[in-house]
């Protein structure tokens, strides 16, 4: 195949006038208020030029008074009866699948993905908050037996106190709202510091808890920069840390909490393989495999980046993820047509761009589509083509190369050719991540040894690698995780702390 082959532009939507620019704000202590440091400006990757919201950064001031709020509101917080708090979180649901539409839009804007997946990122949104309301319905706590005549031992689950929460561009709405729903439900008080490049959906989701009924003080939010959630993380009114993103920030902070004996709970970078073994229902396979490498452009930690085919199925499975990636509509995501977005910004078009350029450049690797900036009208937005490249050869040749070893979080997959089924397993292992992975067979033998020895947090059997349900847990192995699990039962692990009971009936006294 002709490198650089591959996907042709959508139709480029009618032009019509730009929406207002959004002002950005602080939430401290319940009021909202303008920050004073350096002009942050949020803009829409498909067209750089156009600006969707605009504000400046906090300060220490603002993070000092933020945290200093949430600890003066967490005992009225804490001692709101479950059911109170889980009001909160139902209505916030109420509203979100109410202005998914909206706030979808906004999102596209913002953050690039395409509208059809930024108001079903919003509804996501909205479920979680809607299962975190009904731990109020839940078991509270447990009761064990006592060795002890007339005594009885209770096991209650208690709020750790101020929840400092630190998330990524990549899911605005969906990874704040599966830490701070969890968070706020068992009684905790948070202040937020979301990515510096998708400000106006986290504002947005600020807005929809204060309308819902959310005390004054029990959420803080700070538009900042990197230096801004180091500082967080390491306050000392701050009680536990929960953080998503790199690997590299996300170790620092493990460290610097290590130092504090600070609790922290860190989703990291993934690596995610897709096995296709030899008896693979190679049309679903191929489907999946495309979905999730390149749905959302690539920009999930559970995203598709590594495609291992068995020998026997290699020529057709690959001709025919290869034909799917370069029939995808790529272009502006507020239109129907579009089936990829732009990434987030014009730095990581570029720096994913000489990723690709410099394994084309490597012997061993064959670009068999994508691979080229386009020209043409979206030469000025924030957009890639999906780019398939196949690493050929022996081993040695391939084995340290950074395509297949690096978190690109980008539309890019690398694909390995695997003597048989039994080494396609092996090299679905070959990572310093274990975020998630795939495998695509129809024998149950298959399915036992993938379960067996795959060193992953989340296993999905005949389906992509995306996806996570609020009601399960989610988190990674190795460089991909450190902490408790996020999500379902899990969250209660980090979100709160045990209290041991001991009650004994009183026998009146001694004399």
């Amino acid at each position: 195949m002709e490198q650089g082959a591959g996907t042709a532009p959508a139709a480029p939507r009618a032009k019509r006038p730009s929406p207002p620019v959004e002002r950005l704000r602080q939430l401290v202590g319940g009021r909202w208020r303008a920050g004073g440091g350096r002009e942050l400006l949020s803009v829409n990757p498909a067209r750089p030029k156009e600006v969707v919201a605009t504000g400046r950064l906090a300060q220490a001031r603002d993070l000092d008074d933020a945290v200093a709020a949430a600890r003066e509101a967490f005992p009225g917080w804490a001692a709101t009866p479950h059911h109170g708090r889980a009001g909160v979180l139902a209505h916030v649901a109420a509203l979100l699948d109410r202005r998914a539409e909206w706030y979808g839009e906004e999102l596209a804007r913002e953050e690039g993905k395409t509208r059809a997946e930024g108001v079903g990122e919003v509804r996501r949104a909205a479920e979680v908050f809607r299962y975190c309301a009904g731990e109020a319905s839940r078991p509270a706590g447990e009761v064990f037996a006592s060795p002890r005549p007339g005594e009885q031992i209770q096991v209650l689950h208690r709020p750790v106190g101020v929840v400092a929460a630190v998330t990524p561009f990549n899911f605005p709405i969906a990874i704040p709202a599966w830490k701070i729903a969890p968070a706020l439900g068992f009684g905790n008080t948070v202040v937020w510091k979301p990515s510096g490049l998708v400000p106006l959906l986290a504002q947005r989701l600020a807005e929809t808890l204060v309308e819902a009924g959310l005390p004054r003080g029990v959420l803080g939010l700070l538009h900042g920069d990197g230096e801004l959630g180091a500082r967080l993380a390491g306050h000392p009114g701050v009680d536990a840390v929960t953080f998503t993103g790199s690997t590299a920030v996300g170790r620092a902070l493990i460290a610097s909490c290590g130092t504090l004996a600070r609790p922290v709970q860190t989703e990291l970078g993934g690596k995610n393989a897709a096995a296709v073994l030899a008896d693979a229902d190679l049309g679903l396979a191929a489907a999946e495999v495309v979905a999730g490498a390149f749905r959302s452009a690539g920009q999930k930690c559970t995203a598709t980046s590594r495609l291992v085919v068995a020998d026997a199925v290699a020529d057709e499975l690959i001709a025919r993820v290869v034909d799917r990636a370069a029939a995808l509509r790529v272009g502006d995501p507020l239109e129907p047509s579009t089936d990829m977005g732009p990434v987030v910004s014009l730095q990581a078009r570029d720096e994913l761009q000489h990723a690709v350029d410099a394994a084309a450049a490597r012997p061993g690797a064959e670009v068999l589509t994508g691979g080229r900036p386009y020209g043409g009208p979206l030469a000025s937005g924030a957009y890639l083509p999906p780019t398939v490249v196949e690493l050929t050869g022996d081993e040695p040749l391939w084995h340290d190369d950074p395509l297949w070893r690096e978190e690109l979080f980008g539309p890019v997959l690398v694909v390995r050719r695997a003597r048989d089924d039994r080494e396609a397993l092996r090299l679905v292992n070959d990572s310093a991540f274990g975020l998630a992975a795939a495998v695509f067979t129809n024998d149950l033998h298959n399915v036992a040894a993938a379960i067996d020895t795959l060193d992953v947090g989340v296993l999905h059997i005949n389906s992509e690698t995306a996806g996570a349900d609020p009601h399960v847990p989610f988190g990674g192995a190795g460089r991909s995780g450190y902490g408790p699990r996020e999500q379902g039962s899990a969250a209660r692990q980090f979100f709160t702390t045990t209290r041991t009971v001991y009650v004994r009936a009183s026998t009146g006294g001694a004399r």
